[in-house]
């Protein structure tokens, strides 16, 4: 599919952007009134998820989830420019600046670096100047909306834990108390061998459970 016009992307944020504006209008949508940034923190998180479960069902899926991600960045846009916070203009500019100053090695005119590995330590470097030197905490490095299993097996890999096994799992499953706890430990035992097989813990769940669905749904 061939690229369009840069006036024509300006355009159609521009028509999307222009339809929020008369849904929060006086005379537009009553529930869309009264959104707020922290109404809609539920609306952002199902609409990222859906993206994500979209890009196994086909092109043609993900273009429309993504585009209610994009609504979401609309309606939020929106709504700061009520409050005269922030603008879309001010978001989109705000990740074109932060994508070209952490990427010294493409748009700064420094040597190439020669993998991936050494991209990210650039981007870790860039991140840390940001932040005037300041080291993040490791409850500022994960954030609190991820997945529960994803947020664990970033809690494990940042704070250096060992990855796990089988019997590991297996041992924790046999030694946990039926409480809240208990399962809290067999599940963190759970991502730890995944991270040893190389799976992502909460993608092969949220596959898992999509094929159960199916299953069911299909009875």
């Amino acid at each position: 599919m061939p690229y369009l016009p840069a006036r024509a992307y300006h355009e159609q944020m521009q028509e999307l952007l222009t339809t929020m504006r008369r849904l929060r209008a006086p005379d537009g949508c009553p529930w869309d009134r009264e959104q707020t940034h922290m109404s809609l923190r539920p609306y952002l998180l199902e609409e990222a998820a859906e993206a994500v479960d979209a890009v196994a069902q086909g092109p043609a899926e993900l273009c429309s989830e993504l585009g209610d991600v994009l609504l979401q960045v609309a309606f939020h846009a929106v709504i700061a420019e009520e409050e005269g916070t922030f603008s879309y203009a001010d978001v989109e500019r705000s990740i074109v600046d932060k994508m070209v100053r952490r990427h010294p090695h493409v748009f700064g005119g420094h040597p190439q670096l020669a993998g991936a590995g050494e991209v990210l330590g650039v981007w870790e470097q860039v991140k840390r100047e940001e932040r005037g030197g300041r080291e993040q905490t490791l409850a500022e490095q994960i954030p609190a909306g991820l997945g529960a299993l994803e947020r664990e097996r970033q809690a494990q890999k940042k704070s250096h834990a060992a990855a796990g096994s089988r019997e590991a799992l297996l041992a924790a499953a046999q030694q946990a108390p039926d409480t809240a706890e208990g399962v809290a430990e067999v599940l963190a035992a759970a991502v730890a061998w995944a991270r040893a097989a190389g799976v992502s813990p909460e993608l092969a769940l949220r596959d898992h459970t999509a094929r159960t669905l199916r299953e069911v749904d299909g009875d």
